[in-house]
């Protein structure tokens, strides 16, 4: 027999075996990524009531429904896809949301227009550590102080963006994104271009997380603008005996440039706490700072909701800049969770007639009704100082996921 003739047969038939072997493979890996797939929906149904002395008062009955489809994994790669819907429930609609071009004007601001849109669609790989994501995405780092997904709205924030997240052992992660859109809780007619870099490094030790920060920011307007943040901060807690102490500290830099102006401005954070037979305490203080009462410290993607109080009156930082001490009692209660906050305003850089930003309590108690619900209840009252006015705002919600 011809050897090197029955060699080529054999690497021949090899080859044809294989070509129709890998096929099927691929086609079983992508069944069992498939099978593994998940489907989930959430609803959140929320009544909103606001009372605000220098505008008509407005009250929103809105349903939040979010259908989300997650792929299992093939090769490391998975996509995910969000379908996000509010309604306005039953005509109550009578609110303002001045960016959406809903009722401007005309009443106090509740931030939850009508809108469907996709809320996440990405393309995943992970492995050896490494999560990267191509697509629109939610995005919060650490605190949501500088960067979060606004989930307290019912058109949550996302991002138009590839992300990198590496985990190089159980201490040290290191993030990175380059934001192309910022996809805003105002619908999508409001969303913004931009040329966004955002990198978070961060190192966990004994006694807490230190993390680093650069926010490179710019919306691409066709104007020359730029918002760029370097920070630091350092959180943790410690045991001892039948206390727990929590301790934050934090600081950055910003500057922002317009082809006009040229500002900077600081921002501190420090934050101690301790947590008693399930009770914890905090006391803290929040610097966002001034130039010269020219500009205030600004974080256009963060959570702003979560922070200097519930009424929303320090959306954007004003000139003079915003100084909060704050103290929080959190515990559980009643079958549910309970939090109060207090805060006190004043003005990093007084003016003649701007020094007291006046003060706010927060009250909120949650807890699950029928294993499968979650209710709230929710209220903020703003005393005004130098500016703005007095306000008061009730929410009062249920949701459910599946």
């Amino acid at each position: 027999m011809n050897t090197t003739t029955f060699s080529t047969k054999r690497a021949v038939l090899s080859l044809l075996v294989a070509a129709a072997v890998a096929p099927a493979a691929s086609a079983e890996g992508w069944y069992e990524a498939l099978s593994a797939s998940k489907a989930s929906a959430d609803f959140n149904l929320r009544y909103e009531g606001v009372s605000q002395d220098n505008v008509e008062d407005a009250s929103a009955l809105t349903l939040r429904t979010l259908l989300s489809y997650e792929s299992g994994s093939y090769k490391g790669f998975s996509f995910k896809a969000d379908l996000e819907d509010v309604r306005i429930v039953m005509g109550q609609g009578d609110y303002t949301v001045g960016p959406a071009g809903y009722n401007t004007g005309k009443y106090a601001v509740i931030a939850d227009p009508e809108t469907t849109e996709l809320n996440q669609g990405y393309v995943q790989y992970q492995g050896d550590g490494v999560t990267v994501k191509a697509g629109r995405q939610i995005i919060a780092l650490d605190g949501h102080r500088f960067v979060g997904h606004v989930g307290w709205r019912q058109d949550w924030q996302t991002f138009d963006a590839i992300s990198v997240n590496y985990q190089a052992n159980e201490k040290l992660t290191a993030f990175y994104a380059y934001l192309t859109q910022r996809n805003r809780i105002f619908a999508e007619a409001a969303d913004l271009d931009s040329s966004d870099h955002l990198l978070n490094v961060s190192y966990k030790t004994g006694a807490g997380k230190l993390t680093a920060y650069a926010y490179l920011l710019e919306v691409d307007n066709d104007t020359e603008n730029s918002l760029d943040t370097y920070g630091v901060s350092y959180s943790g807690a410690y045991q001892a005996d039948s206390v727990k102490w929590l301790y934050s500290a934090e600081f950055a830099q910003q500057s922002s440039e317009t082809a006009t102006t040229d500002f900077s401005a600081s921002y501190l954070l420090l934050e101690g706490g301790a947590t008693v037979s399930g009770i914890t305490a905090k006391l803290g203080y929040e610097l966002l700072g001034s130039d010269d009462g020219a500009y205030g410290f600004s974080t256009p993607l963060a959570t702003l909701h979560k922070f200097n109080g519930w009424s929303d009156q320090w959306l954007a930082t004003p000139n003079q800049g915003l100084q909060d001490i704050y103290a929080s009692v959190a515990s559980n209660f009643a079958g549910g969770n309970w939090l109060f906050v207090y805060h006190n305003f004043d003005a990093d850089e007084a003016s003649a007639t701007v020094d007291d930003l006046g003060s706010e309590i927060n009250v909120q108690y949650t807890t699950k009704v029928a294993e499968k619900f979650t209710l709230g209840v929710k209220y903020a009252n703003y005393s005004a100082g130098d500016i703005k006015a007095d306000a008061d705002k009730l929410w009062v919600w249920v949701g459910t996921k599946f």
